[in-house]
């Protein structure tokens, strides 16, 4: 039995067909009607013929890609290729149906003799008339091939976490001519899918969902490392944000006035790893205040009395 889901997509685009042969039948086998009446039924009919049948052809697609897409799930943890199939069927879908529309609307167009009139006499000086077309679009196709090299390559994948000028989000969408990239903050960047394959960005996720956090803590020198290690291993073992592949700490500079230490953990994926890297920094500061407070980072000055000197009386 065919589900219900395939009679409501395919519904309308047969019916159409129906209707179209319906029209034609007329125009062919009725001769009593008048003969513009005719050609009018037989143009129309012509007409929802093509309609019928790229509509199909696009449900056609659409139903395979939603199947496809059943046997993976976005959600998951590891998403990973579950993201590059969203990724390229989604692009390859939207560009069989930019190239089905054509077809359908240059054909149907062609059905009519002034438009084909127009077209021939076109062709005819097709010359500069070609060169300026070609100049105008070059960007608009520059941006659909890049579009297509994305799908085919997948320098970005849909849910990547990415930063694009200087900003931190997801991969939304990614359509022909351009990528939506949704901000941490519920922004929407709008990027041209030619960024990707031009520009230089970051890509967190390109290989994998796991990610490495990173918090720095500045202390005085007299900060002892060890009971700091033993206090970000308790903290990492009380949150569920940590993946627990990843614990470290260490001193990774020294400056004239203090210590930088960098604490190093993990997570399977950016926002879990954003709340880990936050709550380990408020919890370690928090630590020193109320174990170490004065190793806290201070500025030290050093008065000396210069000899034979006395102190000035008031």
């Amino acid at each position: 039995m065919i589900p219900h889901i395939y009679l409501k997509k395919f519904y309308k685009p047969a019916l159409i067909l129906l209707l179209a042969i319906f029209l034609r039948y007329i125009a062919a086998m009725i001769t009593s009607f008048p003969e513009n009446l005719l050609q009018i039924f037989h143009t129309i009919g012509t007409i929802l013929l093509i309609a019928g049948i790229a509509w199909i052809i696009i449900a056609f697609v659409n139903t395979i890609k939603n199947n496809l897409f059943k046997k993976y799930d976005v959600g998951a943890a590891d998403n990973l290729q579950a993201r590059k199939v969203y990724t390229q069927y989604n692009i390859i879908e939207k560009i069989i149906i930019f190239i089905v529309i054509i077809i359908a609307v240059a054909t149907t167009l062609m059905l009519f003799e002034s438009v084909r009139s127009i077209g021939v006499s076109l062709f005819a000086s097709a010359g500069i008339a070609g060169l300026i077309i070609g100049l105008s679009a070059q960007k608009a196709l520059g941006s659909i091939l890049a579009g297509l090299h994305i799908a085919i390559t997948q320098p970005i994948r849909l849910d990547d976490v990415v930063i694009v000028e200087n900003e931190w989000g997801w991969i939304e969408e990614i359509n022909l001519t351009y990528v939506v990239v949704r901000i941490w903050d519920k922004r929407r960047l709008i990027v041209p899918s030619t960024y990707f394959l031009e520009r230089t960005f970051q890509n967190w996720t390109r290989t994998t969902a796991d990610i490495l956090g990173t918090v720095f803590i500045y202390t005085d020198y007299t900060m002892p490392i060890e009971p700091l290690r033993k206090e970000l291993t308790k903290l990492l073992e009380s949150n569920p944000n940590w993946d627990g592949k990843v614990n470290g700490l260490q001193v990774t500079n020294a400056r004239e006035q203090v210590l930088e230490l960098r604490a190093l953990m993990s997570s399977d994926s950016s926002p879990k790893a954003w709340d880990l890297r936050v709550f380990i920094r408020e919890k370690l500061i928090e630590f020193i205040q109320k174990e170490y407070p004065q190793c806290l980072p201070r500025t030290r000055i050093s008065l000396e009395k210069k000899a034979g000197e006395k102190p000035q009386s008031d």
